[in-house]
Parts: C-alpha cells; sequence; structure tokens
C-alpha cells in the first residue's frame, strides 16, 4: 500500500501543465437562436495533444453560470465521465451567459531547465526576477497550479443588458474580461480585453488568441499594458479562445515554490 501511495504521490508530482496547460470550456454551440440545453466539454491541450479534462469532481470549486436569470450554481450538472459530454446546461431565457469554472490546486514538479524555459515562454517575469535574485535557477520548479475558464453563450439578439454582463468580471481570481461584446465585432476589427489579478489590472501578462478550428498554434500572442489591456483582431467569424498564465513565489509550503493560476475565455463571433 505504501508504494502504492508513493507511485502515486510521485505521478502526480510528474503532472505538468507545460505539455499541455490550456483549459477551457467548450459548448457545442456558442450562439442560440432560441433557449434550451447547451452540451458542455471541458477540454485541455491543443492541437493533437487536445483530449477531455477528466478531472474528478471534487477537483472543482465552482461551476456556475451569470445570465437574465441570475447568478446560478451549475456544479450539480457537472458529470465528467459521460460519454461524449461533461455537463449538459438548461439556459432558460434570452440573453448572454458567462460561465465561469475554477478547479483546485495540483502539484507539478519540473526539471530546473524546463522550468525556465517555461516560465520565460509564458512570460513569467516575477518567477524569472525571483529565480534570478534568490539563485535558484538551478533548483526544480514545484507549483501548485489551477485552472479558472470562462465561456460566454449569448441565446438571441445582443442587447445592452447581454453587452453589460459579458464585459462585467465575474470574480476569478485571474480573469480575462472583454471590454466589448465579442458578437457585435465585425471580423477584422480589434476586440479589446483586460486581464484581472485578484480583481486589479494586471500588467505583463502574455494573452493568447487561438482559432478553437486550428488549435495547434496560438494566432496571436500580446503582452498586457500597464492597465492590463491588450486587444486583438478577430479575423474571421468562428470560435475562439484567450489564455493567460500567472505566478507567485509563496513560502512555508513543504511541497510547492510557487502558485500558479491558468485562465481562459472562449466565445464566438
Amino acid at each position: 500500500m505504501m508504494r502504492r501511495l508513493i507511485g502515486l504521490f510521485t505521478g502526480m508530482l510528474a503532472t505538468t501543465p507545460v505539455l499541455a496547460h490550456d483549459f477551457w470550456l467548450q459548448p457545442v454551440t456558442f450562439v442560440m437562436a432560441a433557449p434550451g440545453e447547451v452540451p458542455i466539454v471541458t477540454y485541455v491541450g491543443h492541437g493533437a495533444e487536445r483530449e477531455r479534462w477528466g478531472g474528478a469532481i471534487d477537483r472543482v470549486v465552482q461551476f456556475k453560470s451569470s445570465g437574465p436569470d441570475g447568478v446560478i450554481d451549475r456544479k450539480s450538472s457537472l458529470t465528467l465521465d459521460g460519454p461524449q459530454f461533461d455537463a449538459v446546461l438548461p439556459l432558460a431565457k434570452q440573453g448572454s451567459y458567462v460561465l465561469a469554472f475554477q478547479s483546485r490546486p495540483s502539484l507539478s514538479n519540473l526539471p530546473f531547465r524546463r522550468f525556465n524555459d517555461y516560465v520565460k515562454t509564458e512570460g513569467l517575469t516575477p518567477i524569472a526576477t525571483y529565480r534570478a535574485r534568490t539563485g535558484t535557477q538551478k533548483r526544480n520548479g514545484r507549483e501548485l497550479y489551477s485552472r479558472r475558464a470562462k465561456a460566454v453563450i449569448q441565446i438571441g439578439a445582443v442587447n445592452s443588458e447581454s453587452a453589460a454582463r459579458v464585459t462585467k468580471p465575474v470574480g476569478l481570481s485571474l480573469e480575462i474580461v472583454p471590454e466589448r461584446h465579442p458578437l457585435l465585432m465585425k471580423p477584422g476589427e480589434k476586440l479589446p480585453v483586460r486581464v484581472l489579478f485578484k480583481g486589479r489590472p494586471l500588467a505583463g501578462a502574455l494573452v493568447k488568441l487561438t482559432d478553437l478550428k486550428s488549435d495547434a498554434v496560438a494566432l496571436e500572442t500580446i503582452k498586457t499594458d500597464a492597465d492590463g489591456r491588450a486587444s486583438f483582431i478577430i479575423p474571421h467569424n468562428g470560435q475562439w479562445q484567450f489564455n493567460t498564465v500567472w505566478a507567485e513565489a509563496i513560502s512555508g509550503n513543504p511541497a510547492a515554490d510557487y502558485l500558479t493560476t491558468f485562465s481562459s475565455l472562449t466565445f464566438g463571433t
């Protein structure tokens, strides 16, 4: 039994967000003509490595919707082991719905070279600065990482109430907030977004735009400005994902040195 427990713990430590850190909510459609049920899939990875998340229900902190019928806890709708979908949500009214998801932390332990490359690739400047200042560049990267995800579903026409809801934060600790309703955009126009960390604008975060129909490589990557803002050209109608990641050094935890959060926003145009 002890060997099994050690093996399970080691496997958990080896789990790495570097290989497949993108996580998002994928409704079967982002736009509906009338109220009804919407199947949802939770995905992780990208390109050929895309797969269903497969996390256990006890790893979910929250899954809720904010819509014309108020804020509703949707966690009881999650199955996470269904043959096709991870949830089927009944959306009862016309308007915009913003789905929000949060997971519990998991452990990751990366060899230092891979961790340093990951920190550079993801633009985690505070961690790079911390490791340089403390002389820990050759220590493994031990993280507690967790996931945040949002999805926008529109039922019927976009009105002022819909636009206001979609552009309002839902309170995730790391959150990508569109500053215009995506369905009000024309192909080729810029969609401005704002990244918030603990409710405040986050400067210097890398935000990636991915076409979910061709998600092996991000379409564009932009670093947020001093106000936490970045703007992206949406080249054509389709299904899209923004994602970003941020991390902080922590102390007093025997298993991890950093607390990392991944966040995404999915929507249709």
